[in-house]
């Protein structure tokens, strides 16, 4: 087992609506990710995969609020830390964060060089302008752009470039875990693969030494990242590697999600698109026992009522059902 960069445990966050009512979008998640590896975070629309980014950054700010849990980066606890010193000595250096619609994160009134200057000087305040432009221009020629991009502004990049250059100013400082929340989204094809094999070389060149990919397309995670977890309703579902998770996945939800989509390496003949029916419950209100139960085409009674699923281990994979992997796989064959 390789050195641990990022550790999460039975972290717990919430929001907190205008109406004073609590939102827990995220409930009890542990992770951790060793040095060199990178982990996919999967689930629909809503399941708390943003929210649990922002959670593992340590920097709250109303309406999402810290509830308990722990965040390690690198043997280093930042749970609780104040905001102001998590921006100076956590954000950038030991954690770094590419947004959702990362292309509409630049300011279209300043200049790309700005923003370096800016994230720099946060951690380096003696760098001088010379200093930083060369360390940005050596950035932007691993990524493939070219040192002009450094004058121009966000609104004459193109959206293949502009996410190159968010990559470019999250990545400056080489942090030590990199968080990237559906980074590919809104690019056309041949500029998600240039951004996914980008993020790659970044990894094997030490720049960074872990990384956190998150995305709601179970495929895309098979040729990005070495494990998957799949999250549901503010909760970790199931966890394994990513052929494991793409090709044999164990938890209902997981099944369920990956017998919606097409797989280009099965193929298309013989496939049938599943959907799964319902919604994901109101976590306002949390079901009191299995949160997939109302949707799972497997629940028995004692899915609603005997409490929250404890994680099961089987085979070197973690996932939370009350029924055996035996079982499981039993149900599943006769499909």
């Amino acid at each position: 087992m390789g050195k641990v960069m990022l550790e999460v445990k039975n972290l717990k966050t919430k929001y907190v609506t205008r109406f004073h009512e609590d939102v827990y979008a995220v409930d009890g998640v542990s992770l951790s990710i060793e040095e060199g590896k990178s982990l996919g975070v999967a689930g629909e629309s809503g399941c708390g995969k943003s929210t649990l980014a922002l959670s593992m950054m340590g920097y709250y700010f109303p309406p999402l609020h810290y509830i308990s849990g722990d965040i390690i980066i690198d043997g280093r606890n930042i749970s609780g830390m104040k905001p102001d010193d998590v921006r100076k000595t956590i954000l950038g250096t030991e954690i770094a964060y590419i947004p959702q619609a990362a292309m509409n994160a630049l300011n279209p009134t300043q200049k790309i060089i700005r923003f370096l200057e800016d994230v720099v000087r946060a951690h380096q305040p003696r760098a001088d302008k010379k200093e930083i432009r060369e360390l940005a221009e050596a950035r932007f020629a691993e990524l493939g752009l070219p040192a002009e991009v450094l004058d121009k502004h966000a609104v004459e990049l193109s959206g293949g470039m502009k996410q190159r250059t968010v990559i470019a100013v999250s990545t400056i400082l080489n942090p030590k875990v990199l968080i990237a929340d559906e980074p590919s989204s809104a690019l056309d094809v041949t500029s998600q693969k240039m951004v996914i094999k980008m993020m790659r070389e970044l990894m094997e060149k030490g720049y960074i030494k872990s990384m956190l990919f998150i995305t709601h397309e179970l495929p895309l995670l098979y040729n990005v990242t070495d494990d998957i977890m799949v999250m549901y309703a503010g909760q970790i579902v199931e966890r394994g590697t990513a052929k494991e998770m793409v090709f044999d996945p164990v938890h209902p939800y997981s099944h369920g999600l990956m017998g919606s989509i097409l797989v280009p390496e099965e193929g298309t003949r013989g496939h049938k698109l599943a959907a799964i029916p319902g919604t994901p419950p109101n976590l306002k209100k949390p079901p009191q026992g299995c949160r997939f139960a109302e949707r799972c085409k497997y629940c028995k009674p004692e899915c609603r009522y005997s409490g929250i699923p404890e994680n099961n281990f089987a085979d070197g994979r973690m996932y939370r059902c009350l029924m055996g992997l035996d079982e499981l796989k039993e149900v599943y064959s006769h499909e």
